[in-house]
């Protein structure tokens, strides 16, 4: 693993530009930016601007909204960047040197990762570029798949109609899909809803209703976090307030993850 580790760093460093577009700094706006890795794949990362959301059951998500998304309540969170679509296996492979994935295409969000396999990735991408690389919070993971403060306010991730922005049980032919095959949402991200399930960072707990700044989830607990539905889904897993909990050593060939960076 050194041995790997050392010349992708040398190959990062002397062959390719390390953004195509620089990340804001100080009080300049973000820019969203793209992370090569190895000069020949790219991570495209999106800036998102920080802002208030109403988190949870909010009144679009109606009948279908399960008692773990209430109460809403407000959250203020600051800017950051997220990945505009699910780690891919060929990414996941130039970065940890194998694939456990079930249906295996480069171009597919890899699966069969849990949370720590997750976590192992964004430190090893993190020392290799020198950025802070990190599974989304789960307030940072809806917020940004409502649209942040582009959000129309849909039902799921981009749309009311699922078909336009997801693969779930109606069209994925009980498989994952290639990434970025659907509509985007309203900031250019692909499959928030759908395809695998993404991992995020905190605990799984229950909601307070008191307003919070850039929270991170409970203490403690027993399971991590995953959101968005999965291709094996009916419409309802995929909504952008529906929440679920699974042991952080679990591997499923329906979730994976996304990687957000700090500026």
């Amino acid at each position: 693993m050194k041995t790997k580790f050392m010349l992708l760093a040398a190959l990062f460093m002397l062959g390719c530009d390390t953004d195509s577009e620089e990340k804001g700094g100080g009080s300049q706006p973000l820019q969203d930016y793209v992370e090569n890795i190895d000069c020949e794949l790219n991570m495209k990362m999106i800036a998102v601007e920080g802002g208030l959301f109403q988190m949870g059951a909010t009144s679009e998500q109606g009948e279908d909204a399960r008692d773990n998304e209430s109460p809403v309540h407000q959250v203020q969170l600051e800017s950051f960047y997220i990945a505009e679509c699910e780690v891919t296996q060929a990414q996941w492979k130039k970065i940890m040197g194998e694939n456990r994935s079930e249906f295996k295409d480069d171009t597919h969000p890899v699966e069969m990762v849990n949370w720590e396999d997750a976590q192992k990735f964004c430190r090893e991408l993190s020392a290799l570029t020198g950025k802070t690389y990190q599974l989304p919070t789960e307030a940072q993971w809806e917020y940004a798949a409502r649209g942040g403060k582009n959000s129309q306010k849909y039902k799921y991730s981009g749309s009311d109609e699922l078909d336009a922005v997801a693969w779930y049980k109606q069209n994925s032919n009980a498989k994952t899909n290639p990434v970025k095959q659907k509509r985007a949402n309203e900031l250019g991200l692909y499959d928030m809803s759908g395809n695998v399930w993404e991992w995020c960072s905190d605990y799984y707990g229950t909601y307070d209703s008191s307003k919070q700044n850039n929270p991170t989830g409970p203490f403690s607990g027993e399971d991590r976090v995953l959101r968005g539905g999965g291709f094996f889904n009916e419409l309802q897993f995929c909504r952008v307030s529906h929440r679920a909990g699974e042991h952080p050593l679990t591997r499923y060939n329906f979730s994976g993850f996304r990687v957000v960076c700090l500026p």
